[in-house]
C-alpha cells in the first residue's frame, strides 16, 4: 500500500514517520506539511519525497497518515477519504461534533477504511487486557486516572497550541475512553462539573450496561505525579491496566496493520472514524458542563 504523511510534527517526527518507513508492507510515498522546510527535512531523514500541494500527495497514494492538529485533521481526512484514500488518524478525531461527522461520511460514501490511532488499543499487553476484560460481566465502576506533565516537564509538546487550548480532557481524555468503553460499553450520560488545578478536570460517566466511571485527566500534574491509572471492579474482582513498555512506533505500525486488514477485508476496525467520532462527542459534553475550554 502505498501511503503518505500529513503534518511535520514531534509526533509526525517521532512517531509517524518512523513507523511508515519501518512498515515492511507500506511504500512511504512522501510527505506534505504546511511548513515546505519542515517537509523537505522530514522527508529527507526517511529517504522519501516532500510534496508541496497536498492534492498530488492524495493522487499519488492509497492511504495518508494525518499527525496535524484535531481543527486541521479533520478537513484534511475528509478531503483524503473525497481522494479514494484511506485513512490513519490520530486522536481526538476532530475538534467539533459537526467536523467529526463530515469525516465519518466522507469515509462512508468513498468506502475507504478508516483506523485512527489510540495508543493504548494498539499495545499488545494492553490491548489483551481490554480484551479480556471486556469478555467479563458484572462490572461495577471503573476508574481512570491520566496525568501528563506537557506544561510542567520537558515535552516535545510544550508549544503545541491545540494543547494549551484544550487540555488534558481532549488530549489525554481519548487515551482514557477507549481503555474504558470496549469494557464498560458506550456513555449515556456525561457529568463534567468541578476542575481541578490549572487544566485538570474530573468527568463522571454513565455506561449503558449500568456501570459507572470517573476519570481524572491533565497535562500540567507534576512530572512526579505523572503517569496512567485505569481500575475496575465488579464480580470478578479489582483489576489495574498493566504497565506497557512498547512505544509510539510499535503501536503504529500495529496500526498501520488494522489500516491494511481493514482495506483488504472490507470490514470495520474497532478504532475506526465512527469509533472516534464517539469518542469526539463525549469530550464535547463534557467540555459544554465545563463552561468552554479551561
Amino acid at each position: 500500500m502505498r501511503i503518505g504523511l500529513l503534518g511535520t510534527g514531534p509526533w509526525a517526527e517521532m512517531a509517524h514517520a518512523p513507523a511508515l518507513s519501518e512498515h515492511r508492507e507500506l511504500d512511504f510515498v512522501g510527505v506534505w506539511g504546511r511548513r515546505r522546510d519542515a517537509a523537505e527535512a522530514l522527508a529527507e531523514r526517511h529517504g522519501t519525497r516532500a510534496y508541496e500541494d497536498v492534492d498530488t500527495l492524495l493522487a499519488e497514494v492509497d492511504a495518508v497518515a494525518i499527525a496535524l492538529p484535531p481543527s486541521v485533521q479533520a478537513p484534511l481526512a475528509a478531503r483524503a477519504a473525497r481522494a479514494n484514500c484511506h485513512l490513519l488518524l490520530d486522536k481526538p478525531l476532530a475538534a467539533s461534533v459537526e467536523e467529526g461527522r463530515a469525516v465519518v461520511e466522507a469515509v462512508r460514501e468513498a468506502g475507504v477504511a478508516s483506523v485512527v490511532f489510540f495508543t493504548a488499543r494498539f499495545q499488545n499487553t494492553t490491548e489483551a487486557w481490554i480484551t479480556e476484560q471486556a469478555a467479563l460481566d458484572g462490572w461495577f465502576t471503573g476508574r481512570a486516572e491520566w496525568l501528563g506533565s506537557v506544561f510542567t516537564g520537558d515535552s516535545p509538546f510544550a508549544d503545541s497550541p491545540w494543547r494549551r487550548e484544550k487540555g488534558g480532557l481532549w488530549d489525554v481524555g481519548p487515551h482514557a475512553l477507549s481503555v474504558l468503553l470496549p469494557v464498560l460499553g458506550d456513555v449515556e450520560r456525561v457529568a463534567a462539573t468541578a476542575r481541578g488545578p490549572k487544566d485538570t478536570v474530573h468527568l463522571i460517566l454513565q455506561h449503558i450496561g449500568g456501570a459507572s466511571s470517573t476519570l481524572t485527566l491533565s497535562l500540567t500534574a507534576p512530572p512526579a505525579a505523572a503517569g496512567a491509572t485505569v481500575e475496575l471492579r465488579g464480580k470478578a474482582g479489582a483489576t489495574v491496566l498493566p504497565a506497557s513498555t512498547e512505544g509510539p512506533v510499535q503501536a503504529l505500525i500495529r496500526a498501520a496493520d488494522a489500516l491494511l486488514a481493514a482495506a483488504g477485508t472490507g470490514r470495520p476496525h474497532a478504532c475506526d472514524v465512527a469509533f472516534g467520532l464517539r469518542v469526539t462527542e463525549i469530550l464535547v459534553a463534557a467540555e459544554a458542563q465545563l463552561a468552554g475550554p479551561y
